[in-house]
């Protein structure tokens, strides 16, 4: 119950939100890549009745990951607003944990630091794939090319 005075206190409230409202954001905000195709659930932080951030989970997106156990953040987006990656962070994880996942994964570019993955309890497992896409399609997506580390959290009850 503490952590939900805090969002309280802070202003800021996790809100369900639909897959469409959450692509929205994120086409308008996110600093490098675009809305992914789908989603098990997204959720939006808002102060007020201003959506201030989202994040759209899912299944893995590499098959070899996709094991009905595992979860992915397939994007979190916030406009700024201190503290919001955190607080989505946290509420995917009991979201997920909630419907049965055991463990939380998602990326982050070889530029980005990882300090909210860090403080919500995620762990750095490395690289992972490489600077593209290597199938025989050879998506692009505008996706930057860089190495991108996966971070991983494992959901306990």
């Amino acid at each position: 119950m503490k952590e939900e005075k805090k969002m309280t206190q802070a202003g800021l409230e996790i809100r369900p939100v639909t897959l469409r409202q959450a692509k929205e954001f994120v086409a308008q905000n996110h600093r490098h890549h675009l809305p992914p195709q789908g989603h098990k659930f997204s959720i939006g932080l808002y102060a007020g009745d201003r959506m201030v951030g989202c994040a759209i989970c899912g299944r893995p997106v590499s098959r070899y990951l996709d094991n009905n156990e595992t979860c992915e953040i397939t994007r979190l987006c916030t406009d700024g607003t201190e503290n919001a990656c955190s607080m989505l962070y946290g509420a995917c994880c009991r979201i997920a944990r909630e419907m049965g996942y055991k463990k939380m994964i998602t990326y982050t570019l070889a530029s980005e630091n990882g300090a909210s993955l860090r403080a919500g309890g995620f762990q750095c497992e490395g690289i992972a794939g490489g600077e593209m896409w290597t199938g025989t399609r050879k998506k692009d997506n505008g996706v930057p090319k860089e190495k991108k580390y996966r971070w991983s959290r494992i959901l306990r009850k």
